[in-house]
């Protein structure tokens, strides 16, 4: 097996970082200040959100327009994607990176690597690709892909670098900075006091997800499950946690919903709204995974278009959605996914959840497990363990 030898510093290295969506941003981020912490001197390019942007990015482009998954949602939207990848293509050659980092969004980033090889890019820089794809789940054709345009592969989850170094490439997993985040865990009676929330009436938290796509889809049929519970739990108080860029269109598919919802977007108040939570409903995703990590027994629920569902069901591999679910190798966690994602079947766990405390507590010690899985234990950070890969090819 052969590795890409890692590249001679430079006075002021420069390192493009690409996310596609929240949960990426929020990795980019964490990763941008681990990096930063060892070598002041680095200046970053390239496309994120809030995080990446406060820890000093200019986003070439809004990080919204990588957000689209699912064949038939990408049709739509084919033409501006192939120009932002014009684009981006044009401003790696331009800016000269040492190292290209990217960050799930695994089909925009392809296609730029490739397109900068078919120009003859010379040097090209050395490219990282941070979260791996789910080849472990389906499309396992993608783990040669990722060795024949990559140079290293670091992964989130303890099972997934065999299947990129028996294709050649160097894969490291470094562990899910998200349960690194969820070993200090938030201040429940501060968000209760703050917002006004009864400190004894239960608290469903509602994460309906942070694209447009999925806040259409989704909202809709979680404000009527959310209706439906009410009825056998009067006293149920409700949280949605909304991106503030999307809050508009949550009012606006909430109109008319009694009494309304709270909706917090301040991303600061996260760890505090699962503490003060009773029970979680959240869409299939990365909040799912941090549900487990802190405790918050939920429901996990989804629906996609109906021809990306039946293409992705044609290929799927494992039972499960959830990464809880997947690294327990049981369903410990509820999914209600597609003709299941239904108000009627939401409503009806929930209701479970919220009124059967042998339920509740059986979902909380299966889930107490997660965190040691994904690195909570180690002595080091998993953006700390990144930083240190990477920058072993600017050494």
């Amino acid at each position: 097996m052969t590795y890409k030898k890692p590249m001679n510093a430079t006075i002021h290295p420069t390192i493009a970082i690409f996310a596609g969506e929240t949960s990426g941003d929020q990795l980019g981020g964490w990763l941008m200040t681990a990096l930063a912490r060892k070598r002041p001197d680095i200046r970053f390019i390239g496309v994120g959100g809030a995080n990446m942007q406060g820890q000093g990015l200019a986003s070439l482009f809004p990080m919204q327009e990588l957000s689209v998954i699912g064949f038939a949602e990408v049709l739509p939207h084919a033409m501006r994607l192939k120009r932002r990848i014009r684009e981006t293509a044009d401003y790696i050659m331009r800016e000269r990176p040492q190292i290209v980092v990217s960050i799930d969004s695994l089909g925009f980033n392809f296609r730029v690597n490739e397109l900068l090889r078919a120009r003859g890019m010379q040097p090209l820089p050395t490219f990282v690709h941070y979260v791996a794809p789910t080849v472990w789940a389906y499309k396992a054709h993608r783990a040669k892909k990722v060795a024949q345009i990559m140079d290293c592969q670091l992964t989130l989850l303890p099972f997934e670098p065999p299947y990129f170094t028996k294709e050649g490439i160097r894969a490291e997993c470094v562990g899910h900075e998200i349960a690194w985040w969820w070993r200090e865990k938030g201040d429940g009676a501060a968000f209760r006091t703050r917002h006004g929330l009864s400190a004894d009436a239960p608290v469903l938290a509602v994460f309906p997800g942070s694209r447009v796509s999925e806040l259409k889809r989704l909202l809709p049929i979680f404000s009527e499950a959310v209706t439906r519970l009410r009825h056998t739990t009067p006293t149920l108080q409700v949280v949605m946690q909304i991106p503030p860029a999307l809050t508009p269109l949550a009012q606006a598919l909430l109109e008319g919903m009694t009494p309304a919802p709270l909706l917090v977007s301040d991303p600061t108040e996260k760890k505090d709204l699962f503490a003060a939570s009773d029970v979680a409903l959240a869409k299939s995703g990365t909040i799912g995974l941090e549900c487990a990590l802190a405790g918050l027994p939920s429901v996990t629920a989804y629906k996609a278009n109906a021809l990306t569902a039946a293409f992705v069901r044609r290929l799927l591999k494992t039972p499960f959605v959830n990464l809880a679910n997947v690294l327990l190798g049981r369903m410990a966690i509820p999914e209600l996914l597609q003709e299941h994602c239904t108000a009627e079947e939401i409503s009806a766990q929930l209701s479970t959840l919220l009124n059967d405390a042998q339920t509740r507590d059986a979902q909380r010690a299966a889930i107490a497990t997660i965190g040691p899985m994904l690195g909570t234990d180690d002595a080091q950070s998993p953006s700390d363990k990144a930083a240190a890969i990477i920058l072993e090819y600017l050494t």
